[in-house]
């Protein structure tokens, strides 16, 4: 059985590799040569709108998915017209405007910060009033890691933010001053089941996500329920099947949906180690229509992103409970080069294993607020940094 994925990053090259353990062979399509994923199955190197590369692509596959969320709809569509593509285009789609995501959540009763679509100065000026300052302008698609966006906290601000980003469409978002920021992996089958793993609490820096804990600390019950019960919803009305990751802003207790994204996601890379099922691999079952495995969580993990570079970590890979994943990519600024999982029985075992680590350990350290000499993640406070939301990038 061969699986097509759109995209050849590193979601692409776990999904390779947790297709094995299924008989399942991964195909990937991607205009880069040295695409990470080019180690794990076949690869077509060609661009996304190719049409003989994706009709040659298509041949003998037995489903098609994304690892890319940037993929044109139309070659998802055009796909879909030969074989099933899941999610379906219109999840892709949705995910890849601001503005059609928010509407969709508001249409479904999924909470989300104030919005406005910004066609002219005109239109920011008067979004200003309605939300008040300080206001997030971005572009509504293929920003992502933190591009793409300004934040606007006073009036003189107005003028140069529409200047960087005018050209393109916009939305303006209110700004969120949120306690912490989550996401939900969810995965639903093709009969309809539908599984959740914990929600996870997020960190970035520049936009990028450097650390992710799970499961996320003190989440009530209610928390987690609500969060299930928006993204049900959402997997439900889009007929979904495969992985689904939401983002959340938590605020006084309440959510905040910032944007979904239709694959499997950064903050679900800790499920390799620290899940029964690994996203990947439920992903795969879901194309493939196998039964969903079990998302139950034994313990507890941090995934920490290597962002730039892979540092040395011969004798961090000794250690127990630590796994590392290098990506095999050529190092450059703010590119993410591999990432370690750290897994534990308990919270206390877990801060232990990662301060073995050192300065690899110090993100996830700095996160749950017990190491603060190394400024791992953004000085500024949380609401300034990253109140924005990113579009996460696998690349």
């Amino acid at each position: 059985m061969i699986v097509g994925v759109l995209g050849g990053g590193q979601l692409g090259w776990m999904l390779g590799l947790a297709g094995r353990a299924l008989g399942a062979r991964c195909r990937f399509l991607d205009p880069n040569p040295d695409s990470p994923a080019r180690h794990v199955g076949d690869h077509v190197v060609a661009r996304f709108d190719d049409g003989a590369a994706l009709q040659a692509f298509a041949t003998g596959l037995a489903a098609v998915t994304y690892e890319f969320e940037n993929v044109p709809v139309e070659s998802a569509r055009a796909l879909a017209s030969r074989l099933p593509v899941m999610p379906a285009p219109e999840a892709l789609a949705t995910a890849q405007d601001r503005l059609h995501e928010k509407e969709f959540f508001h249409r479904l009763g999924v909470p989300t910060p104030r919005y406005r679509n910004v066609r002219d100065e005109r239109d920011l000026l008067e979004t200003v009033v309605k939300l008040g300052l300080p206001t997030v302008l971005k572009t509504r698609r293929l920003g992502y890691d933190g591009r793409g966006q300004t934040l606007m906290t006073v009036a003189t601000d107005l003028s140069p933010a529409w200047e960087a980003l005018r050209g393109v469409a916009l939305i303006a978002e209110e700004f969120v001053p949120f306690d912490r920021e989550l996401s939900l992996i969810a995965v639903r089958g093709r009969d309809g089941d539908v599984r959740f793993y914990p929600l996870v609490e997020n960190h970035h820096r520049e936009g990028i996500l450097r650390v992710s804990l799970a499961p996320a600390p003190d989440v009530a019950p209610a928390l987690q329920a609500a969060a299930e019960s928006y993204a049900k919803r959402i997997l439900t009305e889009l007929n979904y099947v495969g992985v689904l990751a939401m983002e959340w802003f938590e605020r006084s207790g309440e959510l905040l949906a910032n944007e979904m994204a239709p694959r499997v996601h950064n903050s679900g890379h800790w499920t390799i180690e620290g899940a029964a099922t690994s996203q990947f691999e439920n992903h795969l079952r879901a194309l493939v229509g196998r039964p969903l495995g079990p998302t139950d969580v034994p313990g507890v993990a941090a995934m920490i992103n290597l962002i730039g570079e892979v540092p040395d970590l011969a004798a961090a890979e000794g250690s127990e409970g630590v796994h590392v994943h290098r990506y095999g990519k050529s190092p450059r600024p703010k590119r993410k080069m591999g990432h370690v999982t750290v897994t534990a029985s308990t919270r206390e075992e877990l801060l232990t294993r990662l301060t073995r680590l050192g300065p690899v350990g110090a993100p996830a350290l700095s996160a749950v607020g017990v190491f603060s000499t190394t400024p791992a993640l953004d000085p500024r406070p949380p609401e300034v940094s990253d109140a924005a939301g990113t579009k996460s990038s696998p690349r």
